[in-house]
């Protein structure tokens, strides 16, 4: 039996090449379905190595309070009666940060952080830059890795010393022909002797207008106590603020004005100890910081990776259209090449008729006919795999979508095109090999 089977694949191959456009027309289902499971695959890839690396820069079982900073808008009252007064509050601050730790559970982390609009001054060189204030743990929650140097020790964030981390895009732009750990860096009013240098890190356009991040290779970290003390203290009462207190108590005619951040804090990350208390921490937080700032609601509150995973839910959805898309297509391109094989039958009852006549055994007919359909399919499979991956490398640069091609994608859809070719090639060799010999010799 297996001895036949080459002279029949010799057979099969001449066949497919006599009538190449018709085996191209005919494996065309085949060559648009595997090409669509490819790029399907490897957007679905992409967008799952994305959201990964977005799960890296926002952290493990996050929640982010961000403080309200918006127009006041002031309306004419009618009557004294209709006089809604606005509470007081005194904003985001350190006494937040330590009632949250003194009273909400599940609690591992926290990090408080004061983000400040500023310049950097080295040799002549001036940039604008972004002095972040914060403490170790900020570090430890945004998974950040240091490059070379140390963190901040105990004296340097208790005191407010003059001292600061960088990233790589300020090493690289201001200390591209020194070492920078123990030099001196002016940002705003004050030097800053850098005591640390962080790792690199890449960071998608997608990813900063998603997430709300920023890049950070670009930032100057400083101890949250020297921000506070030798930069800017937003809680301190001053005359500004009693002024904003008295224009909000004033609304007794029609205007609109710009409140000025009053918050002592830009942003607080607290980390959870397990992602099931997300939901409900935030919402004792919620109340917590409802009741200390007497009603107002002038912070939001976030949770990054809840957001993240509906995303990923959403591209899994995504992937199941395009995956029946695709199924759809290598169906109709298995009973494309059923259909073609069935005719080709037809044509050549001759031929089957001489073959069956010289000694051919029905199985070297069923044969032929498999090879023909499973060449077919594995042609259109291996076009089909040159046009995925071409099709994922142009969504990746037209569309700036990150693709992933896998192995295991091409693997899968080779096989399945192969699987295609067999299962529907078996119908139209099972007729060809039923044909009696003497009737197909007769027949015009």
């Amino acid at each position: 039996m297996y001895k036949n089977l080459l002279p029949n694949f010799y057979i099969a191959l001449d066949a497919v090449i006599a009538n190449r456009v018709r085996s191209v027309l005919t494996a065309l289902g085949i060559i648009f379905g595997v090409a669509a499971v490819i790029a399907m695959l490897a957007i679905g890839n992409g967008a799952q190595q994305e959201i990964l690396e977005q799960m890296k820069l926002v952290g493990v079982n996050n929640i982010v309070i961000t403080p309200i900073i918006e127009q006041v808008e002031k309306e004419v009252e009618d009557g004294p009666g209709n006089k809604d007064e606005k509470n007081f509050s005194s904003g985001l601050t350190l006494l937040d940060v330590e009632s949250i730790q003194d009273v909400v559970p599940a609690i591992s982390k926290i990090s408080p952080e004061i983000l400040l609009e500023t310049y950097i001054i080295k040799n002549g060189i001036r940039k604008s830059a972004k002095l972040v204030g914060v403490d170790n743990s900020y570090f430890e929650i945004s998974n950040f890795r240091l490059d070379d140097g140390n963190l901040f020790n105990e004296v340097q964030q208790s005191t407010g010393q003059s001292v600061c981390i960088i990233g790589q895009g300020i090493k690289s732009k201001f200390f591209s022909q020194e070492d920078p750990i123990g030099k001196m860096i002016k940002v705003g009013s004050h030097w800053l002797k850098v005591v640390g240098i962080l790792e690199e890190r890449y960071i998608s356009k997608k990813s900063i207008s998603s997430l709300g991040i920023r890049d950070y290779n670009m930032d100057v970290y400083t101890p949250l106590q020297t921000a506070l003390i030798r930069y800017k203290n937003r809680s301190l009462i001053t005359e500004a603020l009693l002024e904003r207190f008295n224009s909000e108590s004033q609304n007794n005619e029609e205007k609109t004005t710009t409140v000025a951040n009053y918050h002592q804090l830009d942003r607080l990350v607290i980390q959870v100890t397990e992602t099931d208390k997300l939901s409900s921490v935030s919402e004792i937080i919620s109340r917590l910081l409802k009741r200390r700032h007497y009603g107002t609601v002038d912070y939001e509150i976030t949770i990054p990776e809840l957001l993240l995973k509906q995303q990923q839910r959403t591209n899994d959805i995504f992937n199941y259209v395009l995956g029946a898309i695709a199924g759809i297509s290598l169906l109709v391109g298995g009973i494309g090449i059923m259909n073609i094989m069935l005719a080709s039958v037809l044509e050549r009852i001759k031929e089957i008729g001489l073959r069956l006549s010289l000694g051919a055994k029905k199985s070297d007919i069923v044969n032929q006919f498999l090879f023909e359909a499973v060449m077919i399919s594995i042609t259109g499979g291996i076009i089909g795999i040159v046009l995925g991956v071409t099709l994922a490398y142009v969504v990746s640069e037209v569309a700036e979508i990150p693709t992933i091609v896998s192995f295991t994608s091409i693997v899968l859809s080779f096989g399945v095109a192969a699987t295609v070719g067999l299962i529907f090639g078996i119908a139209p060799a099972r007729k060809a090999a039923q044909q009696d010999p003497i009737s197909s010799l007769r027949y015009e």
